[in-house]
């Protein structure tokens, strides 16, 4: 699914360039669950938005699905970002007064989907991320962290995505909370079958994923399965 060869980011600010990624490579095949894991300045956030087709790279080829991303016109990325790619920030960034249901309608409204199939498709998405039907009128700013969180997995799911991109997931919860988000996540991976990519800082969030990429001042450090058992609670 993900292909990068000898990416390189430089970012230039006057007469100052700061490096954060130096020619970093690796693939992904589909189904994959890999975290990638780096201290904070080590180049994993600006490499989870090359995948995510929000930036491009100063240098190197990145193929999706086997085409170059470098070649596509933004009409065409932005089709990618819409269709093949859901996205799972730290920060939700869900609408604090709209209900569960329409926060997570949100894309199919921007992909023209009708009504009636939206709200179908929403409440599935919600079920497999583990929310339940008692939530879906309550408002966002209703409920807790870790519902919040189940809510923006719910939105990444609901075009049916190949590739879930999550930048931090858990950073704003408790650890038990945390937990539960990264037990989804799991689920979500073994039975749907879903590529998720996990982009963190901590050995125990890493600990979650089939796979540990992990970076540092801009390079893969390391690249190793994860063999120990993995047991989803959710």
């Amino acid at each position: 699914m993900i292909e990068i060869k000898n990416i390189v980011k430089t970012y230039r600010t006057g007469i100052a360039e700061l490096q954060a990624l130096n020619g970093v490579s690796f693939s992904i095949e589909d189904g994959e669950f890999v975290a990638i894991m780096g201290p904070s300045g080590s180049g994993k956030s600006t490499l989870m938005h090359i995948l995510g087709a929000l930036d491009t790279p100063t240098s190197g080829t990145y193929f999706l699905d086997g085409k170059d991303v470098s070649t596509l016109s933004d009409d065409d990325l932005a089709d990618i970002r819409k269709k093949k790619i859901g996205f799972v920030f730290q920060s939700f960034n869900l609408l604090p007064r709209a209900t569960v249901l329409r926060n997570t309608t949100l894309p199919l409204v921007y992909a023209d989907i009708e009504k009636e199939k939206r709200e179908e498709l929403a409440r599935a998405a919600l079920q497999a991320a583990g929310l339940g039907e008692e939530h879906f009128n309550h408002k966002s700013n209703q409920l807790s962290g870790g519902q919040i969180q189940r809510v923006a997995i719910a939105r990444a799911l609901v075009n049916n995505p190949t590739l879930i991109l999550a930048d931090e997931p858990t950073g704003n919860l408790d650890t038990k909370t945390g937990e539960v988000v990264l037990g989804t996540f799991q689920k979500l991976n073994q039975t749907q079958g879903k590529t998720i990519v996990l982009i963190t800082h901590e050995h125990d969030v890493a600990a979650h994923a089939k796979r540990i990429i992990f970076i540092k001042d801009g390079l893969v450090q390391s690249d190793a399965k994860n063999h120990q058992k993995l047991i989803y609670n959710v």
